[in-house]
């Protein structure tokens, strides 16, 4: 074999060898992203999990917004990229307790019945309006002292939460919004965001309030994050603890 022959074999291998541990490196960071992401969602690969589902207000029986539709397919195609199942269930039909597979529950208690019973269980300190009749305080939301309203197109609230009842228990997590397009937005930001949260939040609750910026304009997309308002929301007000 002449010198050149060789120099020339040697370039294949070396090219093929580091080929092989950039697939390998690649290969490992994927799959730590994606064990990271099982973790934080509670979805290991084979499992399934439960997608109640609202309904919407002042529709036709069992009919569902075309913002929560768009929010179902998202949380889907994250349910699917864990390689976990979703079970989609009607709010009204979810009869059962928390912990033991992964909830994904959207909309806020004026339509969904799951996640109001959620809020009274797990966040006392967090109300919600569910008056109907229009007015300043339609759908605001309440937290600790702080109240947030909504101005319709322009200021929405919604909130992303992650619960957790102990420490074997599967999350419980909620798209509460003023408005069916903030369910979404919520949804999107989890996806988009679900990395950097499970590196911040690993295991831990959380409550996000999120506000949702001129969505007549830019829909769900352009979604701030205004606090993190765990512990408020976690705490009952003065005057429950009282009477309790």
């Amino acid at each position: 074999m002449n010198e050149d022959l060789r120099n020339i074999v040697l370039g294949v291998l070396a090219t093929g060898v580091s080929a092989s541990f950039g697939w390998l490196g690649r290969t490992y960071s994927w799959r730590r992203r994606l064990r990271r992401k099982r973790d934080f969602l509670g979805l290991p690969g084979g499992s399934e999990c439960l997608l109640v589902v609202n309904r919407e207000p002042g529709g036709s029986s069992g009919s569902v917004h075309r913002f929560d539709v768009f929010a179902l397919l998202e949380l889907c195609s994250l349910v699917k990229e864990c390689g976990a199942h979703a079970r989609i269930v009607p709010h009204d039909e979810a009869r059962q307790g928390f912990g033991d597979r992964t909830e994904l529950c959207l909309g806020g208690p004026g339509s969904n019945r799951r996640t109001a019973a959620h809020l009274g269980t797990l966040l006392p300190g967090l109300t919600v309006n569910v008056d109907a009749e229009r007015g300043p305080d339609q759908a605001s939301f309440l937290i600790g002292s702080e109240r947030y309203l909504m101005v319709p197109g322009t200021e929405e609230y919604v909130i992303l939460a992650r619960l957790m009842a102990g420490e074997d228990c599967r999350p419980v997590f909620l798209f509460c919004g003023q408005r069916a397009i903030t369910n979404q937005a919520a949804t999107r930001y989890l996806a988009r965001h679900c990395e950097r949260l499970a590196r911040r939040y690993r295991s831990a609750s959380f409550v996000l309030l999120l506000k949702v910026v001129n969505s007549g304009a830019y829909g769900p997309d352009v979604v701030e994050l205004v606090a993190d308002v765990t512990e408020a929301a976690r705490t009952a007000p003065a005057a429950v603890r009282a009477a309790t």
